[in-house]
């Protein structure tokens, strides 16, 4: 894949932008289904997914990583930013790209773009009611930092709920979507793919849980900053790798994966 992003200007993605009214999707009518019948261990994505994107939290973070490529870099900000999306598209996180061609030391990275003001982020009691009710392991696996996690986490009122978080430097900085990060997190919390239920908002991500055996949920997150995001409007039904899909995971976990249990 180019470095730089190949699409044309107009069909360029908004960052940030809001989508339209959302369609809830359904798997194609002949698709394999897989459901939560034998989840033992639930895993979840953390930002725009674990909490809502409508909070706007990670737009935060995606301006300081700008900020920090500037600097390091010494470029204008404008180019630092097209920096920042080449390399997210390229290589699946903004960091993997900067360690990659620059030879960056993640960790003051990482420390710099998660240093942001949680206010935004609401306590979900609601949320918190239905994870705990949710049967056997849960974990956060993100492509963040481990203690952006667990302020996230506590801040929604959820982290005491979980029992591991799978952070980037637990995967030795190889991020999802790449086969080896998802491999890395299996290993690391001896996770038996086909007792595992992946909640996700960005849809790449849940390729490689499918083909490992795991139930997939797409959580839809208004925020947009990845050509997929653009392409997922013109779909008509849900891609073989997602086997569901919801505007509001408060109330998937309370209907759909409860009725498994």
């Amino acid at each position: 894949m180019a470095t730089g992003d190949p699409r044309g200007a107009a069909d360029r993605v908004p960052e940030g932008a809001p989508t339209e009214t959302p369609l809830l999707l359904a798997p194609r009518p002949d698709a394999v289904p897989r459901g939560f019948a034998a989840t033992k261990v639930w895993i979840f994505d953390l930002d725009n997914t674990l909490y809502p994107a409508e909070c706007n939290l990670f737009a935060e973070v995606d301006r300081r990583m700008g900020e920090f490529i500037a600097h390091y870099l010494g470029v204008p900000f404008a180019h630092a930013r097209h920096l920042q999306k080449a390399y997210y598209r390229q290589f699946g996180t903004t960091l993997a790209g900067l360690m990659r061609i620059h030879k960056l030391d993640p960790t003051e990275f990482l420390a710099y773009v998660h240093d942001i003001d949680l206010s935004t982020v609401p306590e979900l009691p609601d949320l918190r009611a239905e994870i705990a009710t949710l049967p056997g392991r849960r974990l956060i696996y993100t492509n963040g930092s481990k203690r952006h996690a667990e302020r996230v986490a506590e801040k929604l009122g959820v982290l005491d709920l979980f029992d591991g978080i799978c952070d980037i430097a637990a995967c030795d900085y190889v991020p999802k979507p790449a086969a080896e990060a998802f491999e890395r997190m299996i290993k690391r919390h001896g996770v038996a793919p086909e007792e595992a239920a992946m909640f996700e908002d960005m849809p790449m991500n849940l390729r490689v849980p499918h083909d490992l055996g795991m139930t997939t949920v797409l959580v839809h997150s208004s925020y947009l900053d990845h050509p997929v995001q653009t392409e997922m409007k013109r779909w008509s039904e849900l891609p073989d790798h997602i086997h569901h899909m919801t505007l509001d995971l408060r109330a998937f976990l309370a209907s759909t994966a409860r009725a498994a249990r």
